[in-house]
Parts: C-alpha cells; sequence; structure tokens
C-alpha cells in the first residue's frame, strides 16, 4: 500500500511538471490570459496579484473581454465621478454561489447570485499610475458589500504594496473617511444613468474590513476552482493529443 502511495506521488509530480513545462513554453510565444492564464499570487491571500483595467484619470470606462483577454471599451463614463483608485479584478477568482452566499448570510437578503466576473478590486496608491492593462501587487485591507440588481458584486480595497503613503493602513478601518466616502459614492452613482425609464438598484450595505475582505477572496477563489477545475491540465491534454 506504501508503494502505490509513493508511486502514485511520483505520478502526480511527473504531470504537474510536464504541466509546468509546457505553459512555461508557452509563455514564451503568447501572452497568458488576464483572468485564467495568471496566477493569483505565491502570498495569497494576504496579497494577491491584481490586474489594473482602468485608473483614476480614465474618463472611459475599461473592461477585460473574458472570450479573448483583450482590454476593451465598457462604456464611457456618462457623469463627471471617476474612480478614485486604481480599478480591476483578481485573476483565477469568480463571483459565484460561495461568494452570493456570503452576501446573502451577512445581509439577512434571499434570491442573491454571483454576478459571474472575477472579483473586484480597488487598489490605493500615492503615485499616479499612468494607465491600466497592468499587473501589481495588491495588499488586501478590506472591501464592500455590494449588490447591483440583486447579485453579489464585492469591491475588494487594497494598497499597492510598498506604498509610501498607503501602506500604513493595515485594515480599511484605518483609512480616512474622505477616501472611503469617495469609493462608496462612486459605486453608488457610476452606474446611473440618464434615462430615468432604465433605473440601476446599486447598494452598498456593509463596509468590512481586512479580516472579512480575506475571506470574500477565498469564497470567489473557491467559486472560481469549481467552475473552472483542472484548467490548466485540460488544455495541457489538448494540446499534447495526438489527435491535434
Amino acid at each position: 500500500e506504501k508503494k502505490k502511495m509513493e508511486k502514485k506521488q511520483v505520478e502526480k509530480s511527473k504531470e504537474e511538471e510536464r504541466i509546468d513545462s509546457l505553459f512555461k513554453a508557452l509563455g514564451t510565444f503568447y501572452k497568458p490570459h488576464p483572468w485564467h492564464g495568471i496566477s493569483i499570487g505565491p502570498r495569497y491571500p494576504s496579497v494577491v496579484t491584481a490586474f489594473v483595467e482602468f485608473v483614476p484619470t480614465d474618463t472611459v470606462k475599461y473592461e477585460i473581454d473574458k472570450t479573448t483577454g483583450y482590454l476593451c471599451v465598457d462604456r464611457p463614463q456618462r457623469f463627471s465621478s471617476l474612480c478614485p483608485a486604481n480599478y480591476g479584478y483578481v485573476p483565477q477568482t469568480l463571483c459565484g454561489p460561495r461568494t452570493a452566499e456570503r452576501c446573502m448570510n451577512a445581509t439577512k437578503k434571499t434570491g442573491i447570485k454571483g454576478d459571474n466576473d472575477p472579483i473586484d478590486i480597488c487598489i490605493l496608491s500615492e503615485k499616479v499610475i499612468a494607465h491600466g492593462d497592468i499587473l501589481v501587487q495588491a495588499v488586501i485591507i478590506g472591501g464592500f458589500r455590494m449588490i447591483d440588481n440583486n447579485e453579489a458584486d464585492d469591491k475588494l480595497i487594497a494598497v499597492l504594496e510598498g506604498d509610501h503613503i498607503y501602506s500604513q493602513y493595515k485594515d480599511a478601518t484605518q483609512l480616512p473617511v474622505a477616501v472611503m466616502q469617495r469609493l462608496r459614492h462612486y459605486f453608488l452613482t457610476y452606474k446611473q444613468s440618464p434615462n430615468p425609464s432604465d433605473p440601476r438598484v446599486v447598494e452598498i450595505p456593509e463596509t468590512y474590513g481586512r479580516e472579512e475582505a480575506i475571506e470574500v477572496l477565498k469564497c470567489s477563489e473557491l467559486d472560481y476552482r469549481e467552475k473552472y477545475p483542472d484548467i490548466k491540465k485540460t488544455l495541457t491534454d489538448l494540446l499534447l493529443s495526438s489527435k491535434l
């Protein structure tokens, strides 16, 4: 029995090496998909790799196209409201059933679903980041429990790792009130339509600190793994199949 276990472990290690070798080779020629192909980071869940879609100076809202991985124009901002932080998402996460369930448990609401997008993140930084479509290391400090048209749409709050001003804040509760107010106002108003017949119901019933943010992040990572199990192994098998 012990030899069988050791044999299985050796086979598993060889399989993992095969997958890693293939993806290193692919990375030489192809840019990884920024949702599926980029790791959440070795220091998850306290520090994560975040993909920045747009920055505070952008007057157009950019969003990743989930099929191609390209950054595309989601919409021009309808009003003068600009996001007061660098905005993007955490790769290999998903607002799915677990994330929605945690939202319902916290708010005592029912019928909430995940929005089926990677979990969003705001990254505070002192220095101006000129454009999106970049990766940063983000330290999780809190978040907003946001519900958009009855869908869980949590917004994690983080600080840019090594930032000389914001690195002093270890929890969202320590941030200046004005910073949190600006973030909250943006998310409550950025989807407002000038058309009164096109109402959008967005609410933020709760603001939470670092501990809860990490739990929400863990839920979204589990949601992702459940929806996309062994995605690297599946791709490896397809690429190395004799049928191709």
